[in-house]
Parts: structure tokens; sequence; C-alpha cells
């Protein structure tokens, strides 16, 4: 982002220029106009249907209930705010757990079940950080901004 320091949503951009008139620079190459990282199944910005398509891909990083209020679907930038945060909160409490696991299961589960537990956590973790990358392109999109390729 032009050399500011990152900006979360709803931040106020230190360029002074309003965030949906400005590129978001991508790291790296741009495939199919998205950045690496972008969620399977999301079209690009301003491809028809994308916002639907990125408002459905968010509800699904929510718990299910959150299907069930409209105003998340009418204002997707507050739907993709609260699809970080459920993520953010997800990423703790797994890197939580694996710090755990060895005392509170060790005994119950032994060496070789804590092993594959703290494996899922791994797995999990990635899958996480990239639900959490994949929500923040999301949002920048949302806010108006495009994504152009670092040089």
């Amino acid at each position: 982002m032009s050399g500011s320091a990152p900006e979360t949503p709803g931040e106020v951009p230190r360029s002074g220029v309003p965030r949906a008139a400005r590129s978001v620079r991508a790291g790296g190459a741009l495939r199919d106009g998205v950045p690496a990282g972008w969620p399977p199944g999301v079209p690009p910005p301003d491809a028809p249907g994308w916002e639907r398509a990125a408002v459905a891909w968010l509800l699904d990083q929510c718990p299910a209930d959150y299907r069930l209020y409209e105003p998340l679907r009418r204002h997707p930038a507050a739907l993709a705010w609260l699809a970080a945060n459920h993520v953010a909160a997800q990423v703790e409490a797994a890197r939580e757990s694996y710090r755990r696991a060895r005392v509170e299961l060790g005994e119950s589960l032994g060496p070789g079940g804590v092993t594959e537990v703290l494996g899922v956590l791994e797995r999990e973790g990635l899958r996480l950080r990239a639900a959490a990358r994949a929500t923040d392109l999301l949002a920048q999109a949302l806010a108006g901004g495009r994504f152009i390729p670092r040089l």
C-alpha cells in the first residue's frame, strides 16, 4: 500500500485519498485479477455477482446463525469486519489449544493421541490463517480497493 503502514478495515488511510479511489498493491502477480490468497469461488471485484459470492464466502467463515441477520447481507463491509474478528478469535483459540494440549490431554489420550490432535490443530491453523488473509482481501475490495501488481 504505497509505503504507508498497513491498514485494517475501518481505518482512515494515511494518504488522505479515500479508500474507494485507491488501488491496493498486491503482494505479487495477480492471477485472474486477484492476488494470492483470494478466496476460491469468489470472482474478482467488478465481475458480475462478485459481492454476492463474497457475502456467501464471508458468511461461511462466521457462526451459522449469522445467516439469519439480513443487515449483514445489506452491509457486506460490516460482515467482513465481523468475519475478520471471528476468524482472529478462532486463530487464537487454536493457538491456545495447541499450547495446552499436551498437559491437558496427555494423560487421557497418550502420546500418540496428543500428536494426532496437534496435527489437526496445525492443519486448522493453516486453514484459519488462509481464511484471515482472504477475509482481509475481501474487506479491502468491498471498501473499493482494487488490486494492482507490485513491480
